[in-house]
């Protein structure tokens, strides 16, 4: 039986069909380990981070996950692949339904996936483990911080309990106090779950500090 890991191979992928962002790409992520992403501007990595968490299906190679290919994308992918990998992305305002609370926002995954037997009691779980207060909870989008809006997003990825995390630019936009808690929440859902995170950052120093390694895409 294979491994468990993220694979994509030979990846080609972009957004207009024949103007490739991304070609011949491979990257592994292990069960238990920070794998970071470097690398310019432009160079491919939000849409390689979208085709590893199912969001983008890629026009060559091949995504795998824990030995199974992934064969669809999108809402399309087996319940069971498209919930074991959670994303966090660079622009909270951008990745919100703004009409929902901060609880609402975390608790999304979980009602949609049909696991809402204990939403209540896992939210308040999250908030506790990310820094956010009863109070916050029943905020707006347009009430809160970048910051503390990014601490609701990175709750939701973990809400599902993901074997992989993918971290997209996740603390581009925070402060040093708040990008070092975020950290340490991930940190602690590698330690207690054995997750594999792809973190992926133009930040040497916090990757230098952050992964066990890292891989950097070409210009």
């Amino acid at each position: 039986m294979p491994p468990p890991v993220l694979t994509g191979a030979g990846l080609v992928a972009g957004y207009t069909r024949g103007h490739p962002v991304l070609s011949g790409v491979d990257v592994e992520v292990r069960p238990g380990e920070v794998l970071g992403m470097a690398g310019p501007s432009g160079c491919g990595k939000s849409t390689l981070a979208r085709v590893l968490t199912l969001l983008l299906a890629p026009w060559a190679g091949e995504v795998r996950l824990d030995g199974a290919p992934v064969r669809r994308f999108r809402h399309a992918a087996p319940r069971e692949q498209r919930t074991a990998v959670g994303v966090v992305f660079q622009q909270p305002r951008l990745s919100v339904d703004p009409r929902f609370t901060l609880r609402e926002v975390v608790a999304e995954p979980m009602l949609a996936s049909g696991r809402a037997g204990d939403v209540a009691d896992r939210v308040d779980e999250l908030a506790d483990q990310v820094g956010l207060t009863a109070e916050l909870l029943r905020r707006r989008p347009h009430e809160v911080s970048d910051g503390q809006l990014q601490r609701a997003c990175l709750a939701r990825a973990l809400s599902l309990r993901p074997r992989y995390l993918v971290c997209d630019e996740m603390t581009a936009m925070l402060d040093a106090s708040t990008t070092a808690a975020l950290v340490r929440v991930v940190n602690a859902h590698v330690e207690s779950t054995g997750a594999g995170v792809l973190a992926i950052s133009h930040d040497d120093s916090l990757l230098g500090v952050w992964a066990d390694r890292v891989m950097r895409l070409a210009p």
